[in-house]
């Protein structure tokens, strides 16, 4: 097999947000077979450059995970060119035991953003590979912010999703976002060792275990807040948001969110309780 060694092409899509950062990138790999990871959100213009940038050699499609800045414009390029659409599986697919049973049981909310419609042609199980004459990519399930979150192997790239950004720390919002299963696609990226991160928003990373490092500093560092904010008696998800986070008033909810993953895992080891039962309104205290 030859294996194409061109770089990457990216497109922006043009949905900048302070969870997006500058958009979404798509982008394109192959010369005469060429591959789409994360098509983005449903905006025709988007799409059509995809699609122009293609010039009708796109033959397949793959999806990091059913967020909908990432997947909404999958039904429409897949449309278009006839290509597959490979992912790791439908949006609540991935979930770990305890998020099923968090979200069977209608304690916790979430699905912020989330493609209810979305459904693979093809899915890819972790470890998974799809080839053609020009490349190979193999599938990693790196859940965390999304159960059914896959990153991408290309050569010594790994195309990320949002499992791993440069100019924010990912969103872990439950039951699609589990700290515990973040904290394990961490040390599985890290595993792997590639020599370069494609982050789905934002620039190349280009010292990967250095990133990856930091951000499981943060995220300990984020508990060690928790627990020690709780020593002053018990508080609810946004209370200790509000306590712990500095940032403006449209970016409350998010770091609520993220709270609240931290929150539930802590919970699971029951270094805290939640009264009367784990949600997002309940009170935490520790034991």
């Amino acid at each position: 097999m030859t294996t194409t060694v061109t770089q990457p092409r990216r497109i922006l899509a043009a949905n900048p947000s302070p969870l997006t950062g500058p958009g979404t990138n798509t982008f394109l790999i192959g010369d005469q077979q060429i591959a789409v990871i994360d098509p983005g959100p449903d905006d025709p213009d988007h799409i059509a450059a995809i699609i122009r940038a293609g010039q009708g050699r796109i033959s397949h499609i793959f999806v990091t995970h059913s967020h909908l800045d990432h997947s909404a414009g999958t039904a429409r390029l897949a449309r278009e060119t006839g290509a597959p659409v490979h992912a790791f599986g439908p949006a609540l697919s991935g979930r770990s035991p305890v998020m099923q049973q968090l979200a069977a049981s209608g304690l916790i909310g979430g699905g912020e953003g989330m493609d209810m419609s979305f459904a693979p042609d093809v899915r890819l199980a972790h470890d998974s590979i799809v080839q053609t004459d020009e490349w190979c990519l193999r599938a990693i399930h790196t859940p965390g912010h999304c159960g059914n979150h896959l990153s991408f192997l290309w050569n010594d790239t790994l195309f990320c999703g949002d499992i791993v950004m440069g100019w924010s720390s990912t969103l872990i919002s439950p039951p699609d976002g589990d700290l515990a299963d973040y904290f394990r696609s961490l040390d599985l990226i890290l595993g792997l060792s590639p020599a370069r991160l494609l982050p789905a928003h934002g620039d190349p990373i280009e010292d990967p275990a250095t990133r990856l490092d930091e951000l499981a500093r943060h995220r300990r560092d984020r508990t060690a807040q928790i627990l020690s904010t709780l020593r002053s008696g018990p508080a609810t998800a946004a209370e200790l948001a509000a306590r712990i986070y500095d940032v403006p008033p449209h970016l409350r909810p998010a770091a609520r969110r993220n709270v609240l993953a931290h929150l539930v895992a802590l919970t699971s080891l029951g270094a805290v309780k939640a009264q009367p039962e784990l949600a997002e309104t309940a009170r935490f205290h520790l034991p």
